[in-house]
């Protein structure tokens, strides 16, 4: 162009198109969680003014009040040593066994506990094994990270726990497995594997080289029968020192929002999880850490023990209601605070899971889980109740339950 020529004035401006390339990425094509839907819609449905009654989220009631916490910046990724110091401490308090603090991550939540220790055991297309129905972020974390998922069909016959036959099968189905996820008390149906049961596992992933994950969050939140020697659970460390053991301080603690978890980590494996989490996250939330602290005190031991006796009391309530839900058949309750059963007779009047809790919701006010989350192949025919609301939640929510089955 010639510089004494007058420069062409610019057009209009023309919006780039959209690249049909940038789209969201593979792995992050997963469900979200029902639950979490559910706890909006009730948000919603209370902001404009209806009494609803939930049994929807496993948070329990009542949750620890606030006191005054240190204000911190970055701690060590693995946590304050004094907090992992406490962590090792309740083990030798609840099963007299030993554990080095150095082998002590604490981390944002059992959510970060399980990311990153899925991260640190498990390659892109390693074969990981879990129960079906069982807690949906187990299998969309896995499947996220590349890790392809092999669910173990449980039922009443097992109760709800995989077995070495059940992963026999599946190995010889599918090729040999990296991984099996536990869960004992499980989510949604709190049922719990006995000393000689867990030991059978062990032995099943020694043998076959197969690591294997606990979640034992729900730990302590328990029906114990009289006589029985393992009131709180076994946990994995009792049996295995190659195991992950992952809980946290948001069940038996109630301390939701505070978001801090737990793993107990083999030696080996301490440097690649604290490498990862010193990237992922930095550290876990300071003034958390520093509020935990307290959860160790024998006052707070004491007050937690009130919580689940209040647990088992609005147990009972369910329990004692099953003859008139007239549902199916349901998990044995050990531990937790769920009830997981099918809906039975129900569905020939509302077809599945999410039209009955839908209904329910909408018509009675009160929430429950479809189960469709815990089990994609069975789930439309289950619901789960969380019953940490305590005694006067349930008492109402079932006669309520017992209102909307009848109306009909």
């Amino acid at each position: 162009m010639n510089p004494s020529q007058p420069s062409p004035k610019p057009g209009p401006r023309e919006e780039p198109s959209a690249i049909p390339s940038l789209g969201a990425s593979v792995r992050s094509r997963i469900p979200a969680f029902e639950v979490m839907r559910i706890t909006d819609e009730i948000g919603r449905r209370r902001a404009s003014g209806h009494d609803v009654l939930s049994l929807c989220a496993g948070e329990p009631e009542p949750r620890p009040g606030p006191r005054s916490v240190t204000a911190s910046g970055y701690t060590g990724p693995l946590g304050i040593p004094s907090l992992r110091r406490a962590i090792a401490e309740h083990y030798r308090r609840w099963y007299d066994i030993d554990v080095d603090p150095e082998q002590v991550a604490v981390t944002t939540g059992s959510s970060g506990a399980f990311q990153l220790a899925f991260l640190t055991a498990f390659d892109p297309g390693d074969r990981v094994a879990l129960a079906s129905p069982g807690y949906p972020a187990y299998r969309n974390i896995l499947r996220a990270l590349g890790v392809e998922v092999i669910e173990i069909a449980t039922g009443p016959d097992t109760r709800y726990q995989p077995t070495p036959t059940l992963l026999d099968t599946a190995a010889a189905q599918h090729g040999p497995l990296s991984g099996l996820i536990l869960a004992s008390p499980a989510n949604p149906t709190g049922t719990m594997l006995s000393r000689a049961d867990l030991l059978a596992l062990v032995e099943w992933c020694r043998t076959n080289g197969t690591r294997m994950v606990s979640d034992e969050i729900y730990h302590g939140i328990t029906y114990p029968q009289p006589g029985d020697s393992d009131p709180r659970g076994v946990t994995a460390l009792e049996l295995s020192s190659d195991a992950i053991v992952i809980n946290s301080f948001s069940k038996y603690w109630g301390m939701t929002g505070w978001r801090l978890g737990w793993a107990i980590l083999p030696p080996a494996l301490v440097p690649p999880f604290e490498a990862l989490a010193s990237n992922f996250a930095l550290s876990p939330p300071a003034p958390a850490q520093d509020f935990a602290l307290s959860a160790f005190t024998e006052s707070a031991y004491a007050e937690r023990e009130e919580v689940v006796a209040g647990f088992a009391r609005a147990r009972s309530l369910l329990l004692d209601a099953e003859p008139q839900l007239e549902w199916g058949v349901s998990a044995p309750s050990d531990g937790a605070f769920y009830f997981y059963a099918d809906l039975g007779k129900q569905l020939e009047r509302f077809g599945d899971s999410t039209t009955y809790a839908r209904e329910l919701l909408q018509v009675a006010d009160v929430a429950v889980v479809p189960g469709n989350d815990f089990d994609p192949a069975g789930g439309h025919r289950t619901v789960r109740l969380s019953f940490a609301a305590g005694e006067q939640t349930i008492a109402a929510a079932i006669a309520r339950i017992l209102q909307f089955q009848r109306s009909g």
